[in-house]
């Protein structure tokens, strides 16, 4: 979840790109469903042109991952929140939570650009919205499968057009289903880990505490500065 409208955030390098495309290669893999591997080859495949996008895409404007590959990090470490917990609790079709997860947010490969040093928002990014951006690529990647199962079509989208997770937060609809409540809590703890990740990179030296955030409705907590904590354990 984001929906954005602060101050263009300075681009940072993602650690470890060529590890993240191999864990997320690995992750499709496990997926059982045909025609879910048909599309996430469709649109996720090495050297397809939205694998080209996705891949080098900011997660966001500024509140988490937003630099470049931070899409690609920000939904595996999604995917794989949703896989591990889909093995949890019952009755969660595996392969539509998984593959909801690596595509909820694919809309975001037209929706941000980034300029010079900054990440701001497309036309379309403003105009129409991630959401529907993603919507209606990834249903256009399924019109375009031969034989795709109505039904998963349906249950994959609506991941897709859930995950905000409230009408108030950009979704067209909220969470019905099991894998897109599970999606959308996933997403939402992942948007919320990754701002402690960007306001430690922020923090002042010396610094325990972060500025207030607005994301956390709070400061961020980091315990005591290196040297306090040495003294502590001499």
């Amino acid at each position: 979840m984001d929906g954005q409208t602060g101050p263009a955030a300075p681009v940072a390098p993602a650690p470890d790109v060529e590890r993240m495309e191999a864990d997320l290669r690995d992750l499709v893999a496990t997926i059982q469903h045909p025609h879910l591997c048909a599309l996430l080859e469709r649109l996720l495949g090495e050297g397809t042109a939205t694998w080209e996008l996705y891949r080098r895409a900011p997660a966001a404007k500024v509140f988490h991952q937003a630099y470049p590959h931070g899409l690609l990090e920000h939904s595996l470490t999604v995917a794989q929140g949703v896989s591990a917990m889909a093995a949890t609790f019952p009755g969660i079709d595996r392969d539509i939570a998984v593959a909801g997860a690596l595509l909820h947010d694919i809309g975001k490969v037209e929706a941000y650009t980034t300029q010079g040093s900054a990440i701001d928002l497309t036309d379309a990014g403003r105009l129409v919205g991630e959401i529907p951006l993603g919507y209606y690529r990834v249903r256009r990647a399924i019109e375009e499968l031969p034989g795709f199962p109505p039904q998963t079509a349906q249950a994959l989208l609506h991941v897709i057009l859930a995950h905000h997770g409230a009408l108030e937060h950009g979704s067209p609809v909220v969470p019905c289903t099991r894998e897109a409540t599970l999606v959308h809590f996933i997403d939402n703890l992942g948007g919320r880990l990754g701002s402690f990740d960007r306001l430690e990179k922020e923090l002042a030296p010396g610094a325990s505490w972060s500025p207030f955030d607005r994301v956390l409705g709070a400061g961020a907590y980091f315990g005591p500065p290196a040297g306090a904590r040495e003294r502590d354990a001499a």
